[in-house]
């Protein structure tokens, strides 16, 4: 295993925030976020989310960022350093890669759907075609599976190669350049969408709180989705985030890292519906499709947009630094788990762990076209699709129960404990994290996660 004198740092404080936040910001929040803000109330969906992103998201976000701080190590090195003598905290360490590895399995796959409609875009495949055809692209392509398998290669081939040149001279130099592009990108668009003629009702409906409409779904419902968004954004259960903490400095303290991680995931998420719901209202478009938004309402819009084209390519170049991010953060986990558990070299990591990734992501390809089931899953989209099958256990099982875990094993006399854990969070400048939490991290906040897990399960 690496020694703490030779564990890789970020270069700097900005892209341990960026690449942090670059794994936080994913499909699942400029993809997710808008269509269910769009279903729950518009802005008292927000409100809500932003109430639990606080009170769940950044106090579990400083305990899985003080595990990989303190002990300089991924997953089940972390455990080991610092669970008690003949405890088997670290079990959960190999859960951890196990997730990671399962959510790569399809994550990839979804990816390449983002660049393949960038390079659709870029080359006219959308120009001249009518409302009806724009439905009939999205099913032309699940039905490929060589069309799937090469985007996704080339996702998981790039991914794996950016990882190789290490932290530093790949993870860190690629990432910063692709967040701050992402950054750009996401204002230039939402500016694009919220000056359209009508785009002013779209900007009401997502962000004015609208309680005739959060009743109609049922307060009760509106909250609960809040807090499964504001706990899913930031992936965290399965050492994701860990791993980052392991190559930070002491030089701040965890909560305000924290804050500013989550602030910039929020960021983007709200920045998203700033994009589609004005663009969707000017073109007269249902704002709560649900998933399909993305690859069936969004492409209407911008086939009758002028320049939609240049807008579609630009927005979908926005949705594929979005995921490739989270790709190079959770591949980075994956080969440097590889490298401390097995001693292996980064070269070494990258040639297996790449094959791996490839191999391991083609049922997820073919799960759309040669190889087409359907299972009875709860809240699966497409039916139970092998998609749907990896999401459900990554989503519903290993994020909320390794999020508990890393959560009890900070909290508890059992597993590393409350005061070391609180040693670590507020080492450094900047905010502290009050002590006067314990009892709130010790009973409520493990409630309301098990509250989240079984509502995944119902």
């Amino acid at each position: 295993m690496e020694s703490q004198k030779q564990r890789e740092r970020f270069a700097s404080r900005l892209g341990f925030i960026l690449v942090s936040a670059g794994c936080a910001i994913g499909i699942g929040n400029v993809w997710k976020f808008p269509w269910m803000a769009g279903a729950n109330g518009g802005g008292i969906f927000v409100l809500f989310y932003l109430l639990f992103l606080v009170i769940m998201g950044v106090p579990v976000l400083t305990m899985e960022l003080a595990v990989g701080r303190a002990s300089r190590q991924s997953a089940v090195g972390a455990y080991k350093a610092l669970e008690p003598k003949k405890s088997k905290w670290h079990i959960h360490g190999w859960f951890c890669i196990i997730g990671c590895c399962l959510l790569m399995m399809y994550y990839t796959t979804v990816a390449g759907w983002m660049l393949d409609y960038f390079y659709k875009f870029a080359t006219g495949a959308f120009t001249g075609i009518d409302n009806s055809a724009v439905d009939g692209v999205f099913t032309a392509m699940l039905g490929n599976p060589a069309e799937l398998t090469i985007f996704m290669a080339i996702i998981t081939v790039g991914g794996f190669l950016v990882c190789s040149f290490g932290l530093q001279k790949g993870l860190e130099r690629i990432s910063k350049w692709m967040m701050l592009a992402l950054l750009v990108l996401i204002v230039v668009l939402a500016m694009n969408s919220i000056l359209l003629p009508g785009g002013q009702e779209g900007l009401a409906f997502y962000l004015l709180p609208d309680l005739e409409r959060a009743s109609e779904v049922g307060i009760g419902n509106v909250i609960t989705a809040a807090m499964n968004q504001s706990f899913f954004t930031l992936s965290l259960g399965i050492a994701a985030m860990e791993i980052f903490g392991s190559y930070m400095t002491k030089d701040n303290t965890l909560p305000g890292e924290a804050i500013r991680i989550c602030a910039l995931d929020t960021f983007v998420a709200i920045c998203a519906g700033l994009i589609i719901f004005p663009a969707c209202f000017a073109f007269g478009v249902e704002p709560d499709a649900g998933p399909s938004l993305i690859f069936q309402t969004l492409p209407r819009v911008f086939v009758n947009m002028a320049g939609g084209r240049l807008w579609g390519a630009l927005f979908f170049l926005f949705m594929t630094f979005a995921s490739f991010t989270t790709v190079l953060a959770v591949f980075e986990n994956i080969m440097a788990s590889c490298i401390d558990c097995f001693g292996w070299t980064r070269k070494k990591a990258t040639l297996i762990c790449g094959i791996f990734i490839l191999l391991a992501s083609m049922p997820c390809v073919l799960g759309y076209n040669l190889w087409y089931f359907s299972l009875p899953l709860p809240n699966a989209p497409s039916g139970g699709q092998v998609l749907d099958i990896e999401d459900f256990l990554v989503s519903n099982l290993l994020l909320p129960i390794g999020s508990l875990i890393y959560l009890l094993f900070c909290v508890s006399r059992w597993g590393w404990g409350y005061d070391k854990y609180m040693e670590e969070c507020n080492t450094g400048k900047g905010l502290k994290m009050p002590r006067v939490f314990k009892p709130y991290f010790q009973f409520i906040l493990p409630l309301l996660i098990v509250v989240i897990l079984v509502q995944g399960l119902i």
